[in-house]
């Protein structure tokens, strides 16, 4: 007569997953169904339409993923927000420009230019392509900041709020797709 593995060790006791896994993996198996959604849906309705809108909202759950992974974090701005002019939105809201420039203590301030942006608590986030390490742009969240030991690489402000802006790095085919991209291209914005 065999011996089953059972036999030799032992019940095997079955380990409950903890409730975050179970979180993480609908979350990011949803992320996935919207951006495949996206790449199929017909070209050219725009960041607004509302399939583009709902995989935003899927983008911005996938890059918050990305947040809570230290080494994604960035201790210092990019280069390219040492000044000039970057795509930024805020989640749920269109592109729009915001003026960069680069502080005496190697930080950045941020002057987001366009609509939405959330009174506290909030925060932007510097996204820079994991593969390039191109800056993408700056996504902004009406949600509690990362703790206060992330790194923070400057601010991100309007006429009168000012929030702390993280620099992180991601994925950059998880959140975005040529159909629905996170960010429209700043000489569009305008048209």
């Amino acid at each position: 007569m065999k011996k089953r593995y059972t036999d030799v060790v032992g019940p095997v006791k079955q380990i409950p997953p903890t409730r975050g896994s179970l979180s993480n993996m609908y979350r990011n198996l949803t992320a996935l169904f919207l951006l495949t959604l996206a790449a199929c849906s017909p070209p050219n309705r725009g960041e607004n339409s509302a399939i583009c809108g709902i995989t935003m909202l899927a983008a911005g759950a996938r890059v918050m993923d990305q947040i809570t992974l230290p080494h994604m974090a960035l201790t210092e701005p990019p280069e390219a927000l040492h000044e000039g002019i970057v795509p930024a939105r805020v989640v749920g809201y269109g592109t729009t420009a915001a003026v960069t420039s680069l502080a005496d203590d190697g930080s950045v301030t941020v002057t987001y230019l366009g609509e939405g942006f959330p009174s506290r608590p909030g925060f932007g986030a510097a996204l820079v392509d994991d593969s390039s390490e191109v800056l993408r742009g700056i996504l902004i969240w009406d949600a509690d900041p990362p703790p206060a030991d992330y790194p923070r690489i400057g601010t991100i402000t309007n006429a009168s709020t000012t929030m702390p802006l993280i620099g992180v790095s991601v994925y950059w085919p998880s959140v975005t797709s040529d159909r629905c991209p996170l960010f429209a291209e700043l000489d569009t914005i305008a048209q």
